[in-house]
């Protein structure tokens, strides 16, 4: 009998450029507008990832971009994550993002990470809450902003 054995996922640093990257992006960007109303893209600028203490990362199953996220510091000892996003039908990448991306910003000396997303998002919600996320008080230009929901790890 045989056993047929699945692609290994691999996470590695990518240029936000690149036609993978922006294929990811623009899946990303479509799926927060027709959820959120907003498409986020606003809310990063790929110049942020070019910071020595920051990054971009593509995760491929083969040749196949199935998912991205950056992290980019918001102060010496807190970094940002933005842009994640897991291609469906791509069981535990967004997991993988986010634990690779947790890593790097221990490796490069955060104590922790803070995100946004919307509350309307409750997918995302459940999905940092289930991986350590607490909830903590908006930062940065999500205060005062009522549809945002913050949260922090530390690592």
């Amino acid at each position: 009998m045989y056993k047929l054995l699945a692609p290994r996922l691999a996470i590695a640093d990518a240029d936000p450029f690149d036609s993978s990257a922006a294929a990811l992006l623009g899946e990303l960007a479509t799926a927060l507008a027709a959820l959120t109303g907003d498409d986020g893209n606003a809310s990063f600028d790929a110049a942020d990832v070019r910071d020595p203490r920051a990054c971009f990362v593509l995760a491929r199953v083969g040749n196949e971009a199935v998912g991205c996220g950056a992290m980019r510091p918001l102060s010496p000892h807190v970094a940002e994550v933005k842009r994640m996003y897991a291609r469906p039908g791509h069981a535990g990448v967004g997991a993988a993002l986010l634990a690779h991306l947790e890593a790097r910003a221990a490796a490069l000396g955060y104590r922790e990470v803070w995100l946004e997303t919307r509350k309307v998002n409750v997918r995302a919600v459940r999905f940092y809450e289930k991986h350590g996320y607490r909830r903590i008080d908006n930062y940065g230009k999500y205060v005062g902003m009522d549809s945002a929901i913050c949260f922090g790890k530390r690592l």
